[in-house]
């Protein structure tokens, strides 16, 4: 015997609602940035984009447009990609950036200077190159080292881990690389050549692990 048509439609709408539900917490939306003509687009997107397809970013993600002077170094909780075509738009958006999960995309062939961008709590890293089509995407897992956790312990401080990533490394055929040191217990003082390092935060009753990613 069929149902009611009222219990038929009560039936559907409940479906339909759990449907819903289960959508949305399957939803993790990550961000992605990207310049394009002197501008800083800032999107949230429910899916991975293929890497500087721009008009399917504008497409499918929710997206900002911020001038470059209002970029500044951030915190962010889950994924970040970033596409770039230089790198100086690369060092406004990222350097002294606090990220565990970072995608970074070269939207061209520029050839990039080795320069160091200093990021804090990177746990993982996944690095692409338009212009080295043949290059698949390589990817790096951070602090798995014998000895290091791949989270902050509890109680740390994220900028306790630091890392400084060569930005020349898109220029190079080689694998992804990295080597870390541990109980570094004063940044400015070990490290003093690299540029803007006394912007780092101090940290109080801790010591720094560094990881040099090339």
């Amino acid at each position: 015997m069929a149902p009611p048509p009222g219990h038929s439609l009560l039936l559907i709408s409940t479906l339909g609602i759990l449907a819903l539900k289960c959508l949305s917490r399957g939803q993790h939306n990550s961000t992605l940035i990207f310049t394009k003509e002197n501008t800083i687009r800032n999107c949230s997107c429910p899916t991975d984009i293929r890497d500087c397809d721009y008009s399917l970013a504008s497409l499918l993600c929710s997206c900002d447009t911020a001038l470059p002077a209002a970029a500044e170094p951030t915190s962010y909780s889950g994924r970040l990609t970033i596409w770039f075509t230089d790198s100086s738009a690369l060092g406004l958006l990222l350097n002294f950036t606090r990220v565990p999960d970072l995608k970074l995309s070269l939207c061209g062939a520029s050839t990039l200077p080795t320069k160091y961008l200093t990021i804090c709590g990177l746990q993982r890293l996944h690095i692409s190159s338009q212009a080295k089509r043949s290059a698949p995407e390589q990817s790096l897992v951070l602090h798995e080292e014998p000895g290091l956790k791949p989270t902050s312990p509890p109680g740390w401080h994220p900028c306790a881990y630091v890392s400084f990533l060569d930005m020349a490394l898109f220029n190079r055929e080689s694998s992804l690389k990295s080597y870390s040191i541990q109980n570094v217990a004063n940044i400015t003082s070990n490290f003093p050549y690299f540029p803007d390092i006394r912007a780092f935060p101090s940290l109080s009753n801790e010591s720094y692990i560094v990881t040099f990613i090339y």
